[in-house]
């Protein structure tokens, strides 16, 4: 009878994955409208909409630097109809920053696939003396201590950047925390802080029209849209190569032929020229990984932040 039921219980999974998705499929995104994590989500959720015949729609739950909308998906049925929209924010730095996060992002997630997201970059005002990344190290190291940087946040992918490479240039410069990308831009064009690091997708507008000056990209290569802006790894800081990512995860425990079945769609769907047209304008170029490689991924990526985090002496907002 044991033997029956077990069978009788493998059989239904399998009849419910191969009937996956029968019912509308929730996607979380645990930021508020608009933003980046926001965007991706809708754009891949339209695509799965069309190419999958079902329904897979955007719930935004913010809050809690995306703990709040995370913790959700973590305890929700492994059954393939809750998802979430991670990223190296929730599901890397806010859990190893001093207070945690309720959730293990390796353990508690089955991790799908990764989207990809925009670099950090480090600009500055025009009248800054510096007119690449090598004369801003000097003048740095001219005036220890005398030049700041805004980020978005105590915590945020672009402290970590440039908190990395003020250790590999061996430079002091103080960093200015703000409550979001677009106000540390906004502060830099009023010449309240010499320079910032945020998502390139924020200071794309004022470096296209010379109100600010990119001194480097996190990206591996330059990007076409700013050919003139050059990456860390070639101004001599290899492992200074960052995006902040997003991706599609869901509970521990995910049926396999789920799993396999999303991340061939969400790959194919990064793949269309019309999505990768929609994402270049913001430097997101779409990373394919399969779920394995992915899971790998964002277990290196806990490790490789780990040790800047705790040097960097982030705390939680």
């Amino acid at each position: 009878m044991r033997f029956l039921a077990v069978l009788l219980f493998l059989f239904s999974g399998i009849a419910a994955a191969q009937s996956w998705p029968a019912r509308p499929v929730k996607i979380i995104v645990p930021f508020a409208p608009g933003g980046s994590a926001d965007t991706l989500g809708r754009l891949v959720a339209q695509k799965l909409s069309e190419q999958l015949k079902g329904s897979f729609v955007v719930e935004n739950r913010a809050g809690a630097g995306g703990s709040i909308g995370s913790v959700l998906a973590s305890t929700a049925a492994p059954d393939g109809y809750t998802l979430v929209v991670s990223g190296i924010a929730s599901h890397v730095i806010l859990p190893l920053l001093p207070q945690g996060t309720p959730y293990d992002p390796v353990r508690d997630f089955t991790h799908i696939a990764l989207f990809g997201g925009p670099p950090a970059v480090l600009a500055v005002h025009p009248s800054v003396q510096a007119k690449d990344l090598r004369e801003f190290v000097l003048l740095a190291k001219s005036k220890p201590g005398a030049l700041s940087y805004g980020s978005p946040g105590s915590g945020t992918q672009g402290q970590l950047v440039a908190e990395l490479f003020k250790q590999r240039a061996s430079i002091d410069v103080v960093h200015v925390p703000y409550k979001g990308a677009s106000a540390a831009v906004s502060d830099l064009m009023a010449g309240h802080v010499p320079a910032v690091c945020v998502t390139l997708t924020t200071a794309a507008p004022q470096i296209r029209a010379g109100r600010a000056r990119g001194l480097a990209i996190s990206a591996s290569s330059r990007l076409p849209e700013f050919p003139d802006v050059p990456t860390f790894a070639e101004m001599g800081y290899p492992d200074l190569v960052a995006t902040v990512w997003f991706s599609l995860s869901g509970p521990a425990n995910l049926p396999a032929d789920i799993v396999e079945r999303l991340n061939a769609e969400v790959n194919r769907a990064l793949e269309l020229p019309e999505v990768r047209e929609r994402l270049k304008p913001e430097g997101i170029v779409p990373q394919l990984l399969t779920a394995r490689e992915f899971s790998a991924f964002v277990a290196d990526e806990v490790r490789r932040w780990g040790p800047v985090v705790r040097a960097s002496g982030a705390k939680n907002d």
